[in-house]
């Protein structure tokens, strides 16, 4: 071997470790940056793709009620399912109530680590049926409010024989919670159709 053939080998063997260096270090870099920490210019995929996004959908008062609608009896709309997913009594199911003039629903009901729930989580009621909702005097003091303020019980109240009732006469879904405990989970929803 001559000296010539020696000092290329190691020439070789050099620029390898340096490929295979730059190649480890490569994967390293944030999404949208270089492994120098510069930016990246975006490339054609990624610029076709941001040409094709869509807005994020926003949520409205006629949006739910068509979902409602839509949803057919017995089906649960995603803004409840969304709603009640941090609700450890909703096992995804609806109490269907659409042929009773009034419904009852417990107020301070086992769930959420003691009885931070409503009993049912979800009723489906026809329109023109009142709902009543009736403390069980667990869980502390309770109230219960409606996300778009069509229904509030007032302050919180406890014990056995409290009592609050709403009349539901326009179709759609009403999501509500209790002011103290819902961070907890106690929320609930009534669909009306």
């Amino acid at each position: 071997m001559t000296e010539t053939d020696d000092l290329d080998r190691r020439r070789f063997i050099a620029s390898i470790g340096t490929v295979v260096a730059g190649a480890s270090i490569a994967g390293c870099a944030a999404p949208g940056t270089t492994s120098s920490g510069g930016e990246q210019s975006p490339s054609a995929e990624t610029e076709a793709d941001a040409s094709t996004e869509t807005a994020a959908p926003t949520e409205t008062a006629t949006a739910t009620e068509t979902e409602a609608a839509a949803s057919g009896s017995g089906d649960v709309p995603s803004s409840v399912s969304s709603y009640l997913s941090d609700t450890s009594n909703f096992d995804g199911s609806v109490t269907d109530a659409t042929d009773q003039d009034s419904v009852t629903v417990d107020v301070g009901a086992s769930g959420n680590n003691g009885n931070f729930a409503y009993a049912p989580a979800a009723i489906e009621v026809s329109t023109g049926t009142t709902v009543q909702w009736e403390w069980t005097g667990k869980g502390a003091a309770h109230n219960v409010v409606a996300e778009d303020e069509t229904f509030n019980s007032g302050s919180s109240a406890s014990g056995t024989g409290v009592k609050f009732e709403y009349t539901f006469e326009e179709t759609g879904v009403y999501n509500y919670y209790c002011t103290p405990h819902k961070a907890l989970g106690m929320k609930g929803s009534v669909i009306v159709r």
